[in-house]
């Protein structure tokens, strides 16, 4: 076995389902397209809510597809995105795991912010306006947050490190940069990483509507007039390899996973910090081996609200100092919506396909330019250019930073 302190990470395997459709290619083909899945908000109680719109799996995604009725009885909404996009995800990368000895030195590290909402908000509706006096049996597993990670093992039968990341809107981000590490440091050799997300309930609408950051028509990131963020939801599932794993079985390389960051803010519970921001961006080229003038994309947290934008805006200035004026930067949330847990998933298969193809997705939505944002955020219209190497943030509440540093496959 190669040292383990420089065990090269790659990229062989994605799946995703997102509010512009099933699968990675729907969702690439969406954003290349600068199409937005914001919609109208489909929920029961869509009339109780001041919130208009969210970005939601399309209705035509039938959960019982590639998944046993025995299996579906045991699944929140955010399992069965997980278990879908992991089914891709595995399906892409030829992976065997008939193979035991494959199986343990598997890991499955999946990232959630919420976990099993969808099954919280249906039992609690039962027992406080329904006055039933019983809950679902399989309650417990549907809800509890390591649901995913467990599930993804079983149908496989991955016997590595297996458990949750829950760091709210960086849950993905983190989760995938923990993966990393278990291979390049010979904890595995491979690794099922990502986030999943299925957070629209009643109560969570409420809540995020309290906070006053949602928009109330669509999401503008770095836009003059921007209004907030909208709730997104959906899984982005990954396989991560070490570099000699994959070569020594004639994988597809889709991209190095080069380095991460990981920092806090340790200031506010909600009001983000370009400091903690610009550090975990340093930390990520760091570990890549990577200046800052090699960067030619960043897939922004961008989630459209006036704190974030700005705040994001400096920390790059100060990450980046005279080169940030020539990185193309770009907030896919508004057209997948802000996913929470699931949203760096989500944007890694947008980061990959722009090295693969060349092709930077476009900040839709984009209308009138402000100051204090004062970035190339690529409007509108997807573009073509190089792109060697690119980062993509991540941001929570909590001052959680998380940043993937990615490169085109070697």
């Amino acid at each position: 076995m190669p040292n383990v302190a420089t065990r090269r990470v790659v990229i062989t395997g994605m799946g995703a389902i997102s509010a512009l459709g099933v699968g990675a290619e729907a969702l690439w083909q969406g954003l290349r397209a600068g199409r937005s899945g914001i919609a109208p908000l489909r929920h029961q109680d869509a009339a109780r809510v001041r919130v208009k719109v969210a970005a939601q799996v399309p209705e035509s995604f039938d959960p019982a597809v590639g998944i046993d009725e025995r299996t579906l009885t045991q699944l929140d909404r955010t399992s069965e995105f997980a278990l879908h996009a992991a089914d891709e995800a595995i399906q892409q990368s030829g992976l065997d795991f008939s193979n035991r000895e494959v199986g343990a030195r598997t890991a499955v590290i999946v990232g959630t912010g919420v976990g099993g909402e969808t099954t919280q908000d249906e039992q609690s509706r039962r027992l406080y306006a329904e006055n039933a006096t019983r809950v679902h049996p399989l309650s417990i597993v549907r809800v509890m947050t390591n649901a995913s990670a467990s599930q993804i093992s079983i149908k496989y039968g991955l016997r590595g490190p297996t458990f949750a990341v829950a760091s709210a809107c960086a849950s993905a981000n983190h989760a995938i940069i923990q993966a990393a590490q278990m291979i390049r440091y010979g904890m595995a050799d491979t690794a099922i990483t990502g986030g999943t997300e299925a957070c629209i309930s009643y109560v969570v609408l409420r809540g995020w509507e309290a906070m006053r950051v949602l928009a109330d028509d669509t999401c503008r990131p770095f836009s003059i007039n921007r209004r907030g963020l909208v709730i997104g939801e959906g899984a982005g599932i990954f396989v991560l390899e070490s570099l000699e794993h994959a070569q020594a079985r004639g994988a597809t390389i889709l991209a190095e996973l080069a380095g991460g960051g990981m920092t806090a803010d340790a200031t506010d519970i909600v009001m983000p910090s370009a400091d903690g921001a610009a550090a975990a961006m340093a930390q990520a080229l760091n570990e890549a081996g990577l200046a800052p003038d090699d960067i030619d994309y960043i897939n922004a947290h961008g989630t459209g609200t006036q704190a974030n934008d700005a705040t994001e805006t400096r920390a790059i200035r100060l990450t980046f100092g005279a080169h940030a004026d020539r990185l193309a930067v770009s907030s896919t949330k508004s057209m997948h919506g802000h996913a929470l847990g699931a949203s760096g998933a989500l944007e890694l298969v947008a980061v990959v396909n722009a090295l693969r193809y060349g092709i930077v997705p476009p900040t839709a939505n984009f209308d009138q330019a402000d100051p204090a944002c004062d970035l190339d955020i690529v409007p509108n219209v997807a573009r073509e250019m190089p792109v060697w190497a690119a980062l993509s943030n991540s941001f929570a509440f909590g001052g959680l930073n998380a940043v993937l540093a990615i490169k085109r496959a070697p």
